[in-house]
């Protein structure tokens, strides 16, 4: 049992604990980037160079405590097969647009201008083979939709 004060410190305490991830402290170096393409239902194209995450360890600290992400970046995160995807906002600083995409390449969800540094869950509500984190607004900006096809080698579909 807790002491009833230290209780009381602990609950002040709360929202930093939740903030602070065992050893991370400042961002991964910079992963290595590929080339992804997305092509809109409506005969736009962007290329994009985005960073791989491709092991847990990178997955967890993916974005966290990058101050900004390029206008033409990002960050793919390659679940390998097939599964329904959970992401926060923890320890990061900059809005996020999230785009969740299905095995075929298809965007399945988008999630728009994320909030910076939440706790709460932003779920893909269904399976997705991958996440792609970008600038927050890209999708408006450059009107990416759900339907719209991602090209990249994980989809088998790289131009």
């Amino acid at each position: 049992m807790v002491p009833r004060r230290s209780l009381g410190l602990m609950v002040l305490c709360l929202p930093a604990l939740a903030r602070a991830q065992p050893g991370v402290n400042q961002p991964q170096p910079e992963l290595p980037t590929e080339p992804l393409l997305i092509e809109t239902t409506r005969g736009a194209s962007h290329r994009f160079r985005v960073e791989m995450a491709l092991s847990p360890d990178q997955q967890m600290i993916g974005l966290m405590f990058r101050p900004s992400v390029p206008p033409d970046g990002g960050m793919l995160f390659d679940w390998g097969s097939p599964r329904d995807s959970a992401m926060w906002m923890r320890n990061t600083i900059t809005s996020l647009d999230m785009l969740f995409i299905r095995a075929d390449g298809r965007i399945h969800r988008i999630a728009e201008r994320t909030v910076p540094q939440s706790l709460n869950t932003i779920e893909s509500r269904g399976p997705v083979r991958a996440t792609l984190e970008l600038a927050a607004g890209t999708s408006a900006r450059l009107d990416i939709r759900p339907g719209d096809l991602v090209r990249q080698r994980i989809f088998g579909n790289a131009p």
